[in-house]
């Protein structure tokens, strides 16, 4: 079974370069990415690992295929014959996956005409026909539907796919991977950061190891007495005499304004609540049961200590929002600290 690591969206908001690096290291397969700008990054970092471009290409990025050796996605006649041209313009044979649409409604050839799409890329004498795939719209949430994509895909491939990859699976689908199906490849992403895309599955119920947190300081602390408003839209009140934090972080950070009034974070173990409305540059919340706390502290967004932990699936749902969302959205003025397995 063939790894093929995605790593788009700057490998999920945890930093391309770092990631990958890490990713060459342990001796994965393949890498995916969204566009060419991602690809290209991958490629200045090393030579050899081969690299999948998700999207459709623009005209005019047709270039960075052969300037940076990467293998485009197929979904129509035209991008075969776009592709064709370019593989006999440099006399080379330009390696595509084929995409089908089984039911996703968004790129790939529809399942129903993939035969001839199949047909034309292997006739065009500058293509090289390397992998097969597909994408489930709704693994975490309709088997049925998932099962039905699955046969969909099954039935459009060749009779005789061997020694193509044949990828259908993601990390919230593996669940309904069977063992004597012809997958010889799997897509992860999530996962492989530690965190399962859908808690309810049985991937979701594996053990795995985040290697993300997301922290902020307390930058202020005071007392305000009952009654007092917090934040804008006066949205919150005080109900007791409160000792409030205010964080150094806000939506502009990463933390999602709907965690307004029902987010919670950890202080020295402790879970505080977050009151009133998120804002650009600080969060409020409450520390008045938290003994130990100073202007200085750290404090959990997303992590653990102690016994306190706050997942990123557990941050996403309270801010109504998906993990990959919550990932991508912590901004670039949130510094990275990159630290060795064994000081985890």
């Amino acid at each position: 079974m063939r790894y093929i690591s995605v790593v788009k969206a700057d490998a999920y908001g945890h930093g391309m370069p770092q990631i990958v690096r890490r990713l060459m290291q342990s001796g994965v397969d393949y890498f995916a990415v969204a566009n060419v700008h991602e690809a290209a990054d991958i490629r200045h970092m090393g030579m050899g690992w081969p690299i999948l471009i998700l999207s459709a290409l623009l005209p005019e990025e047709d270039r960075f295929l052969i300037d940076y050796e990467l293998t485009p996605t197929v979904s129509t006649p035209e991008e075969a014959q776009r592709f064709n041209s370019l593989g006999e313009h440099h006399q080379r044979a330009i390696k595509v996956h084929l995409k089908i649409d089984t039911g996703m409604g968004r790129l790939g050839v529809w399942h129903e005409a993939a035969a001839q799409l199949l047909k034309t890329i292997q006739e065009l004498p500058h293509l090289h026909l390397e992998g097969i795939y597909t994408h489930f719209s709704s693994a975490d949430s309709d088997i049925e539907f998932t099962h039905t994509q699955r046969e969909r895909f099954l039935a459009a491939l060749p009779k005789d796919s061997e020694g193509l990859i044949i990828h259908a699976d993601n990390s919230a689908g593996l669940d309904s991977l069977s063992g004597d199906s012809p997958f010889n490849a799997v897509r992860v992403g999530l996962l492989q950061f530690g965190v399962p895309p859908y808690p309810n599955s049985a991937l979701g119920r594996a053990k795995v190891e985040p290697v993300f947190s997301f922290h902020a300081r307390i930058g202020l602390m005071k007392t305000l007495p009952k009654g007092t408003d917090i934040s804008y839209g006066r949205t919150h009140q005080l109900q007791r005499e409160t000792i409030i934090g205010i964080l150094t972080a806000g939506y502009a950070d990463g933390i999602p304004i709907n965690l307004s009034n029902k987010g919670y974070v950890l202080v020295d173990g402790h879970r505080c609540p977050v009151l009133g409305r998120v804002t650009m540059d600080q969060t409020i919340i409450d520390l008045t049961d938290v003994e130990t706390a100073k202007p200085g502290d750290a404090v959990i967004l997303i992590g653990q200590h102690n016994d306190g932990e706050i997942t990123t699936s557990e941050f996403s749902e309270t801010a109504n929002t998906i993990p990959w969302e919550t990932l991508c959205s912590v901004t670039k003025r949130v510094p990275r600290v990159y630290v060795g397995s064994r000081e985890l």
